[in-house]
């Protein structure tokens, strides 16, 4: 037997929506609901269609179209056996009872196309608890077993999932210590390649001095006694070992210290006279003959006429400076050109470019940026040569004739609005093992 209804769903689903009588011819659209032909044929013709040629059912509002209706002959022979079904109000009582039971008729029967009553249904009933019962043991059961081989499942995915993000994880890890210690190698190559590089250079000037001792030695010894007697020094500090060169050079130190008569009146000394610096603002000084102005220059208080002397100057990270000696009789007053022939003998650093004031100037070739500037006069020999503190290397040397009395030169230039604000410092040579040479 088919599902069963109440009598009033059963008469209620025989009823036309839009007539309200039973459905006569009945059809049914494409959302399930059932109408009279008529009825639908005449519902079409007086609405307008929404979406192209569909209409909206009258019931659910799901679109249709016209034409599309289906006839429903089993609903039109349920129709059929359940008109005799709709009572009197006085017929109710006594013609509305099962034949059988003697019961109300509250079901219809739609596979058998009658009403029935609720008796039977308690009779089969039990029947079917028992069986229900026992199915619902077994799938319990099963659902038991089911649910522990999804959760094994899982356990297996979830172990799957760790095994594979910790080795996701470790190879990460192992790519970067990998990039690490190959970037950190090509970093030392690099230093070993330049420090190689730097070495040649040296050796190569070293090579190149040597030869140039040895022609001039030649060259000396076909010459005439008298002559032989007044040749110079030939062995350049230039060309010895940078340790050699360094404690050679702690000889002849000195201990240089700035005066103050020379410097420019924006230029400050420190009180030991050891340190300069510009600043933008002008002191109210005596405009004496030594005194450089408008150029931002000063002068060691001590003069040489004779000797070798050695002091240091520390330039830090200043991003301008100019070093050296020049005549004592130079102009103060009217700037010259830093060259040889104006009697001035120094380096400089501007624009970032190292170089030695000659004419034109000559670049200087620096393997490590010098913190500390070496300066040694040879006063006799007529050398003066710079060194670099910091890697010991030589930078260059100046020959020379020198008459008159030399002295040290110094210039901070200008404070260019604070980024040069870093003073020029005479450094402290240490003393030499053997003792000190310089005068």
């Amino acid at each position: 037997m088919a599902s069963a209804a109440p009598i009033g769903k059963a008469l209620e689903e025989a009823t036309c929506s839009i007539c309200l009588e039973y459905l006569t011819e009945p059809v049914t659209i494409d959302c399930g609901h059932n109408f009279c032909r008529a009825c639908l044929t005449q519902y079409c013709e007086r609405r307008k269609p929404e979406s192209g040629k569909k209409f909206p059912c009258p019931e659910c509002r799901a679109l249709f179209q016209k034409g599309t209706f289906r006839p429903n002959r089993q609903l039109a022979n349920i129709v059929e056996s359940i008109k005799p079904l709709r009572l009197q109000p006085g017929q109710a009582q006594t013609e509305n009872l099962c034949e059988t039971h003697k019961e109300k008729l509250q079901l219809f029967c739609k596979e058998d196309g009658r009403a029935i009553c609720v008796v039977p249904l308690e009779e089969v009933a039990q029947g079917y608890k028992v069986g229900i019962a026992a199915a619902l043991g077994e799938g319990t059961c099963r659902r038991k077993t089911v649910f522990t081989f999804f959760l094994g499942a899982d356990k297996v995915e979830n172990q799957r999932r760790s095994i594979t993000r910790e080795f996701k994880t470790l190879h990460q890890l192992l790519s970067e210590e990998e990039q690490l210690l190959l970037w950190r190698l090509a970093a030392e190559e690099r230093e070993t390649l330049q420090r190689l590089r730097d070495n040649i250079t040296k050796l190569s000037e070293q090579s190149a001095a040597l030869i140039n001792l040895i022609t001039e030695l030649e060259e000396k010894c076909q010459q005439p006694a008298a002559e032989l007697l007044q040749v110079r020094p030939l062995i350049s500090p230039s060309i010895l070992h940078p340790q050699t060169l360094r404690e050679m050079l702690k000889r002849f130190a000195l201990d240089v210290t700035l005066d103050p008569d020379t410097a420019h009146p924006s230029l400050v000394l420190s009180e030991d006279r050891k340190r300069v610096i510009h600043k933008t603002k002008r002191k109210n000084l005596p405009n004496n003959p030594e005194r450089f102005d408008p150029c931002v220059f000063l002068l060691g208080a001590e003069g040489f006429t004779g000797g070798r002397h050695y002091w240091e100057v520390e330039v830090g990270d200043m991003p301008r400076w100019t070093l050296g000696i020049c005549k004592e009789s130079v102009s103060r007053k009217s700037p010259d050109n830093l060259l040889p022939k104006n009697g001035y003998w120094t380096v400089c650093l501007r624009n970032g470019q190292y170089e030695a004031l000659t004419f034109p100037a000559t670049p200087l070739h620096v393997g490590i940026r010098p913190r500390e500037v070496g300066i040694f006069l040879d006063y006799k020999a007529g050398e003066v040569s710079f060194y670099n503190v910091t890697d010991r290397s030589h930078l260059f040397t100046f020959p020379d004739t020198f008459s008159g009395t030399v002295r040290p030169f110094f210039s901070p230039c200008a404070n260019a609005g604070g980024k040069n604000a870093v003073p020029l410092i005479i450094c402290s040579v240490p003393a030499p093992a053997g003792g000190n040479l310089s005068p």
